[in-house]
């Protein structure tokens, strides 16, 4: 992690330009804060009580939209996840002004200093969240897991849920989770490696707020709370993924796997990393034995990332297998209403089967909509992550012109290489001719500007073609 001071202020009016070119806006309609402000106060009337239940939430500790809580107990070999998540479609009808919102964003956009909610904050982080600080409508998904980490959604229903606590990844101790927790994701950790999955947690590169003019620019490994707390929303949506199959109907997150020749680059990529990845090991396989910690393996992580072909959202259809190769399963997101707009239509669809019910035709209709709306949604949230961190990386190396930085190429496209350099968390390009994924270079900043959110390198030395070799001449 590397802190940025920025008592100029540079990050702040870079975020604002940010915000101004991708037309972020945190505010909302008048109409829309108007009907907000009537749903929230909409009194559950189909909402059996579960009060009794130790639901708790886990999440980042500065979070206030809280989608999930969870009560963990066990029925013989098997055990059994209630899984709370925020009933968002009771307090948003279709139509309404919250709603057309909603369809307009897509999806929360998430900045270092604040984020542009899917919905009026007065929902989304109040009546809505599952907060611990009162009752709450929910819808309660009914997940058993059994000792393969196999998954059966036995029931969908409304409920009344009251948390008990809030619990925060950096800070939660085991004791304070139900019993059952570590066990269920060990599950479904062991069913994913069975069915042959390959989920790719890389480092994530992210600007993180530590106060006025204080940010730290890091690479962050998920925590182990995190991974086991991921575990539990991929259980309940493998079993919501199985049931609308069943059932001829749904939402299905979909991605297809890289190729022949995407695989067969990679395998080079390794090579030119020094990691053993043996020939009898297909690329699932391989992955599962990387750790996000050392330096090389995290390179080959971004890369196998760069390499697929990216997630999309496709409802269901007849003769269409929807797949999601890194799960290696049928899979929906059902977890994350007040984040993500599909989820709402995904659970009206599971609380409908669920309880012999015909689908709404206003969700069946939604299903055909949304693939380009989450499309649309996914790809800004992405353009405005880069331009987030572009925007840290440029002062962080402000004033640092004409120094020397040993790199890592990751992954070339003619004669430019996206490089990695090492000792900080931080991705560019440069012009390299000749290089190759796994090669060291050394690199002159020739200039960092914070304004344009720009990085431009020039070649310092010659490429080291051996990286087992050692270090570069920085020259």
């Amino acid at each position: 992690m590397k802190a940025l001071y920025d008592p100029q202020h540079i990050l702040t009016r870079g975020l604002s330009a940010i915000r101004t070119q991708f037309q972020v806006s945190e505010s909302f309609p008048p109409q829309v804060l108007a009907a907000a402000d009537a749903a929230a106060k909409r009194a559950p009337t189909e909402h059996v009580d579960r009060t009794e239940r130790p639901f708790v939430t886990l999440d980042p500790a500065s979070s206030t939209d809280l989608d999930q809580a969870f009560a963990i107990e066990h029925s013989g070999a098997d055990i059994v996840l209630h899984y709370a998540i925020a009933d968002v479609a009771w307090f948003v009808a279709d139509g309404d002004p919250v709603d057309v919102e909603a369809w307009h964003r897509g999806e929360t956009l998430y900045l270092p200093d604040g984020k542009a909610g899917l919905y009026p904050r007065v929902l989304g982080e109040k009546a809505a969240s599952l907060l611990p600080d009162g009752r709450r409508p929910a819808v309660v998904f009914t997940v058993r897991v059994d000792p393969a980490g196999g998954t059966r959604l036995d029931g969908v229903e409304r409920a009344i849920v009251h948390s008990r606590a809030k619990l925060a990844y950096a800070t939660v101790r085991d004791d304070q989770l139900p019993d059952g927790f570590t066990e269920l994701a060990r599950r479904i950790h062991e069913a994913e490696q069975a069915r042959g999955a390959a989920r790719v947690d890389p480092p994530q590169q992210e600007v993180v707020a530590l106060g006025p003019d204080r940010y730290a620019l890091a690479y962050r490994p998920m925590r182990v709370a995190e991974q086991r707390n991921a575990a539990l929303s991929l259980a309940c949506n493998l079993a919501v993924a199985r049931a609308l199959l069943d059932h001829r109907t749904g939402l299905f997150r979909v991605m297809a796997g890289p190729d022949a020749r995407a695989v067969a680059r990679l395998r080079q990529a390794a090579h030119a990393l020094a990691l053993d990845w043996p020939e009898a090991a297909d690329l699932k396989q391989f992955e599962r034995t990387l750790d996000s910690r050392d330096p090389k393996q995290a390179a080959f992580m971004l890369a196998v990332r760069r390499a697929g072909n990216g997630a999309g959202y496709a409802p269901w259809a007849a003769g269409a297998e929807p797949w999601h190769a890194a799960i290696a399963a049928t899979y929906v997101h059902a977890t994350a209403p007040l984040r993500r707009l599909a989820d709402r239509y995904v659970i009206r669809a599971a609380l409908a089967v669920a309880n012999g019910q015909p689908v709404p035709d206003a969700v069946t209709q939604a299903f055909q909509r949304l693939p380009e709306v989450m499309a649309r949604a996914d790809a800004l949230a992405g353009r405005i992550d880069r331009a987030v961190i572009d925007l840290a990386e440029a002062v962080m190396l402000h004033g640092r012109e004409g120094e020397a930085f040993p790199a890592i190429v990751t992954d070339i496209d003619g004669d430019s290489a996206r490089v990695h350099l090492e000792g900080l968390p931080v991705v560019a390009r440069a012009r390299a001719p000749g290089a190759a994924p796994g090669d060291r270079i050394a690199l002159r900043l020739d200039s960092a500007d914070p304004d344009r959110r720009t990085l431009s390198f020039s070649t310092e030395a010659a490429q080291d073609k051996n990286p087992i070799a050692g270090q570069p001449h920085l020259g």
